[in-house]
């Protein structure tokens, strides 16, 4: 009988312990664009308690990065449309990005159709309750492939 109450009890132990790693957050966030200038979603949401989180890009179309490039540049929402300017000085081979810019949170290289890149940054650098976007740096994409990026605490 005593052995019985103890499998019960290591069941029920293993039990809980499943339910508590299927709770860890997910910090991978998947993101596909096109040849239409559009983002697969208009709103992306990650946990502060990542210790770090992984953008990853997938160009689903086919035109080549020259015509339809795409990226994913995350900043906070008060300054992007300043790096979207200044990333259009710095042109193609910077990747319409401003070397060096602290504006700019974490950006994916510029990718073409069926191309997939990535990029990776510290859980630290972003905070709950702030204010965050994404957008794509390509010149005249910002405007309509831009979304929310939501910090979860």
């Amino acid at each position: 009988m005593q052995m019985k109450t103890h499998a019960i009890f290591l069941g029920l132990a293993l039990l809980g312990t499943a339910g508590w790693a299927q709770a860890a957050p997910d910090c991978t966030i998947r993101l596909g664009s096109n040849d239409q200038m559009q983002f697969s979603q208009k709103t992306l949401t990650v946990s502060a308690a990542c210790e770090s989180i992984t953008l990853k890009l997938t160009h689903t179309g086919k035109l080549p990065v020259a015509a339809m490039g795409h990226n994913v540049v995350i900043s906070r929402t008060a300054d992007a449309d300043a790096v979207a300017r200044d990333g259009l000085k710095a042109g193609a081979v910077a990747g319409y990005l401003q070397a060096g810019d602290k504006r700019v949170l974490t950006a994916t290289k510029m990718i073409g159709g069926g191309q997939t890149t990535s990029t990776t940054l510290a859980g630290t650098a972003l905070k709950a309750g702030e204010d965050y976007s994404f957008f794509c740096s390509f010149p005249g994409h910002s405007m309509l492939m831009r979304g929310k990026l939501v910090v979860t605490p």
